[in-house]
């Protein structure tokens, strides 16, 4: 399919452009991506009506079928999510998620301590994000909501303990993925001084957008730093509103029978026993895969290796079967009626369906903005302006941060800007190699932290059963500020190359932003129904 070239226009940045505006303005992620999907088929096929229509529909069956062969990934994490959706109901009808429930709030005394269990299942749960946004919202949700803690604010604490938490631990598949990239881009440049993995490690003090992101998380929950429009939704938490989000909604006008019935014979054990399976074995299988995959290719076993290779596709829908496989089982020893299991099961995929068709549109406008060349476009600013080199890494970040922002995907911008960033380092300044490849892992979760269609913000959604578009906005002004202090950081390194002091200094100004938002978040005096912090 001849498709019109954007390698070199301004309009490839029209469609993300239009899907972020549109969700904006009109709150509605579906209709946003499906009028991006429709503008990007139309531009590229110049305005032919019948060729463009004929492109986005091959563009969304690509999403499910590449080349002839059933895409492994997209599919196994649909079918992560429709299971997840079963096993969360049925971790509700066997009453684990209200027994689980009652059992934390007699351990966990506060609103705070809530949302720190929350926080800490986050940083435990460093494997995959995806993962870690699914798992972690099933277990945390219970107890924030008894504690009233807004959805809003759980979203913000699984995004944020997400990808910022993946992208520095070797072992996950953040890590594994990166560090090929690496790996490369150090051999093409002949650089012998670091092993990819030691070089990984070098990187992990530069990011410091993931680093602060994390003590940011820390700084909110810790000082109820609430600002913006996160305060209006604690606001309505505490008095009880907002824990029913726009789908969820919806979605009862459709099925008003459809509550669910909680066994009043749960244990906390109905509960923590599925989702420990479901960690466990999704761990396990990874290794299993990627110790195969060594073999294959004849060589020894190493951990870090092993994830790097592992087969995540196969690795989430085994622990997901596993997981659903034992939170059926706990309702099976309650001898729930048969039509009751058949009917939660079809009420938890149900859940999930709206969630899907947006991951679906979002990967859809994904493949439309690659084609349409938005990051190579945005990429090649750099290389037009004469710019002083010890810049180059808070520009990179910004940059990078830019087009994961634009186009939804942090791995992709990696793919792109990575071996951008080596190229420049080898053609300016070879010491700066590590600044600058940092700068671009940090502003790659930067826009994809933000982003409304990336694929991690939408999970961390659907993990914390909150409204999409209310995630993103609340979630913006915290992000935004980090980026802030992370530019400061990347404009020492690049002028000291000092590592120490351009976190000392990165902290100073992280201090003083949270100093700002305690003044604002105590500009108004909240009740939060009487509940000690």
């Amino acid at each position: 399919m001849n498709l019109v070239d954007f390698t070199s226009s301004s309009l490839s940045l029209l469609p993300p452009i239009t899907v972020l505006g549109l969700a904006i303005v009109t709150r509605r992620i579906l209709t946003s991506l499906g009028i991006g999907i429709l503008l990007g088929s139309i531009l590229l096929n110049d305005y032919v009506l019948e060729k463009s229509l004929n492109y986005a529909n091959i563009t969304i069956l690509n999403v499910f079928v590449v080349n002839g062969e059933v895409n492994s990934w997209n599919m196994s994490i649909l079918g992560f999510l429709l299971l997840l959706g079963a096993m969360n109901a049925l971790l509700t009808l066997s009453g684990g998620s209200h027994a689980f429930a009652n059992w934390a709030q007699i351990r966990i005394k506060s609103k705070r301590g809530s949302k720190l269990l929350a926080t800490f299942l986050g940083l435990f749960i460093f494997v995959d994000d995806y993962f870690n946004s699914l798992a972690v919202g099933s277990v945390s949700r219970p107890i924030t909501d008894r504690f009233y803690v807004s959805r809003a604010k759980l979203a913000y604490i699984l995004d944020s303990t997400a990808a910022p938490v993946c992208v520095i631990i070797p072992i996950s598949s953040w890590g594994a993925y990166a560090m090929t990239i690496v790996s490369g881009i150090l051999a093409s440049h002949n650089i012998i001084e670091y092993s990819p993995l030691n070089a990984y490690l070098c990187l992990i003090p530069m990011n410091f957008y993931a680093i602060f992101s994390l003590l940011m998380v820390f700084a909110v929950v810790c000082f109820q730093l609430d600002i913006g429009q996160m305060r209006q939704h604690e606001i309505d938490a505490s008095e009880g509103r907002g824990f029913h989000n726009y789908e969820e909604n919806q979605f009862q006008k459709m099925n008003p029978k459809s509550d669910l019935a909680e066994s009043n014979q749960g244990k906390a054990s109905d509960l923590l026993i599925p989702i420990v399976f479901l960690i466990v074995t999704t761990i396990s299988t990874m290794l299993y895969t990627g110790q195969e995959s060594l073999t294959k290719d004849g060589k020894e076993f190493e951990i870090f290796k092993a994830f790097e290779n592992a087969n995540m596709a196969i690795s989430l829908i085994n622990g997901a079967l596993i997981g659903t496989s034992l939170a059926l089982l706990s309702v099976v020893k309650q001898r729930v009626p048969l039509h009751h299991i058949l009917r939660t099961v079809c009420y938890g995929i149900k859940s999930m369906l709206g969630a899907t068709l947006i991951l679906i549109f979002s990967w859809t406008i994904g493949i439309i903005i690659n084609d349409m060349k938005t990051g190579i476009y945005l990429s090649s600013l750099v290389s037009q302006v004469n710019i002083n080199v010890h810049y180059l890494p808070v520009i990179l970040f910004l940059l990078s941060g830019l087009i994961a922002f634009s186009t939804g995907t942090s791995w992709g911008t990696f793919g792109i800007m990575l071996p951008i960033s080596g190229d420049i380092a080898n053609a300016t300044d070879i010491t700066l190699i590590l600044p600058m490849l940092s700068a671009v892992l940090a502003g790659a979760v930067f826009g994809d932290h933000c982003s409304p269609i990336s694929d991690t913000t939408i999970l961390s959604s659907i993990g914390a059963k909150c409204s999409h578009i209310d995630h993103v906005s609340t979630q913006l002004p915290y992000s935004l500020s980090v980026a802030l202090v992370s530019s400061i950081g990347f404009l020492v390194l690049g002028i000291t190359t000092s590592v120490f002091l351009s976190i000392s200094i990165t902290f100073a100004a992280f201090i003083i932003v949270c100093l700002i938002f305690s003044i604002l978040a105590k500009s108004k005096i909240v009740n939060l129904r009487n509940r000690r912090e």
